[in-house]
């Protein structure tokens, strides 16, 4: 009888081990326990509950590239029972990486899952697809501006931020993501001056707008908040996923009252993924989990601004958030080279596709990189870029637009600035990258 798996990559650092009894270890530890001191009678019995050994692959350091014995290191596949839990992510991460990511120098690198496990999931409930067609943008990449300040601030100065980055041309505008419940400027309240600027500014721009309005407060009183913001008017949730968790996200993505997009903040993430020898990838934390999870819209940092994430990592999370190649995510006990690869990558993925958003220190003069990066498929995400352009916020929107424009024209952006005074006074301030 046959079984489905979920399957961890590990990439395991040590200066002498032998890799395939640590892998050995890893398979039998986190799923039975204990294998060879079981009677056989027993054995057959557990045999559907052991985790498996897929794959050992050991690099030896290159000394003549001037590794070090400490740079040895294992990438480890074990197959996990779905049998051994139950169709959440928190159950997949506790059994895969719970108690072993206390084991030394070890990091999650890779998930991949059953059919089964997958088909648990709804994924985003707009996913990229959904966002553009609330907007009316069906091929560009869309432009996101943040609340420069929000903390001390009156609903009045909030709504004339709001309304000058909404006169700007951007597609979505975001809380800032430390904005909490507060007096000065309560959720319901919030929500129903900032719609009702971006109504105003619809009347000059003819643009619609997301506002991705943050979602706070205690674990259990998350869905009558989400609840308010959308009754009075929020069309979007920003959401700090990795504060609450996966299953909240996932949780919340699936209740038919939660008629808007989610957006995931990367907050804490920095203490998870950038060690090379702790903490679970970025393609898993910020591109996997978060699609699986639902969310229709994904920060992260990017390779070009203030808080750098490596380019390949960035491309890894792009990757995983738009793929619709089926192997990508589904695991099968191979039981031949490679075979289980061909037959997960027969049909697409379900799951629809995630907005990546690279976020940090963007400012015009980088949206070449991106495009170049992301392609169409993006959202461009400013701040400062926005708010301290030496014109003023409506201009460093349109900054911004028009660093789109120009490079959809396949023309250089130092020339089409020529013509265009928000985006050169951008270039001037900031500099350009091609």
């Amino acid at each position: 009888m046959s079984h489905s798996y979920c399957s961890a990559t590990y990439r395991c650092y040590d200066e002498k081990a032998d890799f395939n009894k640590k892998a050995l270890g890893i398979a039998v530890g986190l799923t039975v326990g204990s294998w060879t001191d079981l009677p056989e009678a027993k054995k057959a019995e557990m045999e559907r509950h052991l985790g498996k050994v897929v794959s050992v692959e050991v690099h030896e350091p290159d000394s003549g590239s001037g590794e070090t014995a400490s740079d040895r290191y294992a990438d480890i596949q074990i197959a996990y029972p779905d049998v051994n839990f139950s169709r959440d992510i928190p159950a997949l991460l506790v059994t895969v990486f719970g108690k072993l990511s206390m084991d030394g120098r070890i990091k999650l690198i890779d998930l991949a899952f059953s059919e089964d496990y997958l088909s648990g999931f709804q994924g985003p409930k707009f996913g990229l697809e959904g966002v553009r067609k609330l907007l009316g943008v069906p091929e560009r990449p869309l432009l996101m501006s943040i609340f420069k300040s929000v903390i001390g601030h009156d609903l009045p100065t909030l709504r004339e931020q709001f309304y000058l980055q909404a006169l700007g041309g951007v597609d979505l505008i975001k809380d800032d993501e430390i904005l909490f419940e507060n007096p000065l400027t309560p959720l319901e309240k919030r929500v129903e001056v900032c719609m009702e600027a971006a109504a105003q500014a619809e009347q000059e721009t003819g643009q619609k707008l997301l506002y991705a309005v943050n979602l706070t407060g205690p674990t259990f009183s998350l869905l009558e908040q989400a609840r308010k913001a959308i009754q009075a008017g929020a069309n979007a949730l920003l959401f700090n996923v990795l504060a609450y968790g996966f299953d909240v996200l996932n949780e919340l993505s699936r209740h038919p009252d939660i008629k808007v997009p989610i957006m995931a903040h990367p907050a804490m993430a920095g203490a998870l993924y950038p060690s090379a020898y702790h903490g679970i990838s970025a393609n898993v934390l910020l591109g996997k989990l978060m699609r699986l999870a639902g969310a229709d819209i994904v920060l992260f940092p990017s390779p070009y601004g203030s808080v750098v994430m490596p380019r390949e990592e960035n491309m890894a999370i792009k990757q995983t958030l738009l793929t619709e190649n089926k192997s990508d995510y589904v695991f099968h006990l191979p039981t031949g080279v490679n075979s289980f690869q061909e037959n997960a990558s027969q049909h697409a993925l379900s799951l629809r596709s995630s907005f990546p958003v690279p976020s940090a220190g963007i400012h015009p003069g980088l949206v070449p990189l991106i495009l170049k990066d992301f392609g169409n498929q993006t959202i461009v995400n400013a701040g400062g870029g926005i708010h301290g352009h030496p014109m003023g916020t409506i201009a460093g929107g349109q900054a911004f637009r028009q660093a789109i424009d120009g490079c959809l024209t396949g023309q250089s952006l130092k020339a089409y600035a020529t013509q265009h005074p928000e985006l050169n006074a951008a270039i001037e301030a900031w500099g350009l990258r091609e």
